[in-house]
């Protein structure tokens, strides 16, 4: 599956980066010098590069858990052209949620931001478009809610925290890239927003 191999790459180049101080500052999303000197490949390149061993981890058992029940999707939809089709939307979700950080903090020097944070809540939104009605757990928080619930909540969270500014979390990366997950899918295949709608509004009529 693509999935694997994406968290076989990600894992590669993030590892590299821990041992590699040079390749991590000139691998990583860095607004300020993207703008300055036209570096914009950092727009993807952020996305395969983590802090820490914490922040590779729990980024790729998400995606782990995530990522191939949307693969398979892009697969049973598009048939051949579904590994592509998925693969790129991966890749181009790490970039729409970076060029939502650039565009925020292309004038701020000291800002910077890597993970696949903003790529990994793409696949999990694409999941919560595809299936509203499985359940989600918090990690802080072990009472599974519905996915869609959970999308509701981790959108204004990540929006709040974002307009806070209080910690070195890029939640405008999350919250961007949640939203590229979910739009994109219907760009491709409008009918999942007509299924998306019909099965929260079964749920609620089951009160």
């Amino acid at each position: 599956m693509i999935t694997y191999l994406i968290i076989a790459f990600t894992t590669l180049i993030s590892f590299l980066g821990f041992n590699n101080q040079h390749l991590f500052v000139k691998l990583k999303h860095w607004p300020y010098e993207e703008k300055r000197k036209g570096e914009h490949y950092r727009w993807l390149t952020g996305g395969l590069l983590h802090a820490n061993w914490m922040h590779l981890i729990f980024n790729m058992i998400t995606l782990y858990f995530f990522g191939p029940y949307v693969e398979d999707w892009f697969m049973e939809t598009f048939a051949d052209l579904g590994v592509m089709l998925y693969l790129l939307f991966y890749l181009a979700a790490i970039v729409a949620a970076s060029s939502a950080t650039y565009f925020k903090y292309r004038d701020s020097p000291g800002f910077a931001s890597i993970g696949a944070s903003g790529a990994v809540a793409a696949v999990l939104f694409a999941s919560i478009l595809i299936n509203p009605m499985s359940q989600i757990m918090f990690i802080f928080l072990p009472i599974p809610i519905r996915a869609f619930i959970f999308g509701i909540l981790y959108l204004w969270y990540s929006a709040y925290e974002a307009k806070q500014g209080r910690d070195n979390i890029d939640h405008t990366a999350h919250y961007y890239g949640a939203l590229f997950g979910f739009f994109c899918p219907i760009f491709l295949a409008p009918s999942l927003l007509t299924d998306f709608m019909d099965q929260i509004t079964a749920w609620v009529q089951s009160f």
